[in-house]
């Protein structure tokens, strides 16, 4: 059986031109596309080392490709719940308020938001109250802001 040698390669981003989202703040996004028909949103979100974004949950099935550094995922307490490293891919149902960011060399996550009409992310304050979302009609305008569309 033949073997081969495993070789690292870094992702280069420079071909990609990145966003902010409104005044959020720890991450910049770059849309890839939106399908409204099929309700699949497609971005890559690039966080910097050891910061975390707002308190959020997932409304709809989020799949995640990590294409550089690591993942990290805590609970909204802050406390560290888990760590994805590069290569990783996780496909998560809706589920729980958490927040996001990357560890010491910062991050790039490839996220697929599928098959939801409406609300895709519930934006959280500290006591778990919602205070904002984003939908599907809201990716749909920054794709096509980014676009020039």
């Amino acid at each position: 059986m033949a073997t081969t040698e495993a070789i690292s390669h870094v992702f280069d981003d420079r071909n990609i031109r990145w966003y902010n989202l409104g005044d959020f703040k720890h991450f910049v996004f770059a849309m890839l596309d939106v399908d409204v028909s099929q309700k699949i949103v497609d971005f890559v979100l690039k966080f910097p080392a050891n910061e975390k974004i707002f308190l959020h949950r997932h409304l709809a099935l989020t799949n995640t490709l990590v294409v550089q550094g690591e993942h990290r995922l805590y609970e909204p307490n802050g406390k560290l719940k888990e760590v994805r490293p590069v290569g990783s891919y996780t496909s998560s149902p809706p589920g729980d308020p958490h927040q996001e960011g990357a560890g010491d060399g910062g991050g790039v996550v490839f996220y697929s938001v599928r098959g939801k009409d409406g609300v895709l992310f519930e934006v959280l304050d500290d006591n778990l109250q919602v205070i904002g979302a984003l939908s599907l009609e809201d990716f749909a305008n920054a794709y096509k802001e980014q676009k020039g569309v």
